[in-house]
């Protein structure tokens, strides 16, 4: 079993018992259209070793601050046993953020192998054990300073959903320009996580928890849904406790929310209210 098992999965289940599960062109087809009925366009970013999908308004307003959500792990799994064939999201719900972000510059970046097709170097191994390896995380900053570039911004907030939780604090890591990061129904620790759904470990991937030294002094907005069971708060209370004390960290539970509802419905309200700078 692997993340994005429990949610997305029983979505992917639904839907082949109704239907026939959407194909990656379709899938990639609907994130399209999300993004252009908001007047954004699609970005194809070389970026390293992998090729990765952007969403992006098509013109930008001068504003030193850039925020670059991270999509989550995506379809990453069929079953309990068989990894999806190709990771593109059913549900982009960290696109339908960056879409809802009522005020400033906002770009959305999808994951290695999600939307552009699964040729090599695309593996499994990229949206299961290795899904945050160092190669992940290059490819994902190099895109990033692309974006920046793009949008002629300084700094960064970047804000993951779910697995792009855990990147969001691995490129925050390795950058110093970044303001903040904010995660949402993050995966933080994955070995805790891991142990905690009795799964096995992430053995190609790079840990957050283990760059708290250089993690300690970047802002930080943890946001927990009170009934997710697939990233419960237990596990974001334990990564925030690792900190020294006096870190600028910060965990708010939502009361009604669960891994995927309702995120993306309020995120206009919640950016006014816990994220905007």
């Amino acid at each position: 079993m692997g993340l994005q098992r429990l949610v997305p999965l029983a979505i992917a289940t639904l839907l082949v018992a109704c239907a026939s599960l959407p194909t990656p062109e379709q899938r990639r087809e609907h994130s399209t259209a999300l993004a252009a009925a908001h007047h954004w366009q699609a970005l194809e970013l070389n970026a390293g070793a992998f090729r990765l999908q952007a969403y992006v308004p098509r013109t930008y307003a001068p504003n030193p601050v850039l925020t670059v959500y991270v999509e989550g792990d995506g379809l990453a799994w069929l079953n309990s046993r068989q990894p999806s064939p190709d990771p593109t999201p059913l549900d982009p719900l960290a696109l339908r953020l960056a879409l809802a972000q009522p005020t400033g510059n906002v770009a959305y970046l999808g994951r290695p192998c999600q939307y552009l097709g699964t040729l090599p170097p695309c593996h499994a191994r990229y949206w299961t054990d290795a899904r945050f390896s160092e190669e992940v995380v290059q490819s994902l900053d190099q895109a990033v300073e692309q974006l920046k570039a793009r949008a002629g911004a300084q700094r960064l907030i970047i804000i993951g959903y779910s697995g792009g939780g855990a990147l969001a604090l691995l490129l925050a890591a390795r950058r110093s320009d970044v303001e903040r990061v904010v995660t949402v129904a993050g995966n933080l620790d994955h070995a805790a996580w891991t142990r905690y759904h009795r799964v096995a470990p992430l053995r190609g991937s790079l840990n957050p928890v283990a760059l708290r030294p250089l993690l300690a002094p970047v802002p930080q907005l943890h946001l927990v849904g009170e009934a997710d069971t697939v990233m419960p708060a237990d596990l974001a209370q334990a990564f925030i406790a690792g900190y020294p004390a006096g870190s600028r960290t910060r965990l708010r539970l939502i009361p009604g929310y669960d891994h995927h509802c309702c995120w993306a419905r309020n995120w206009a309200q919640l950016w006014r209210e816990q994220v905007a700078p």
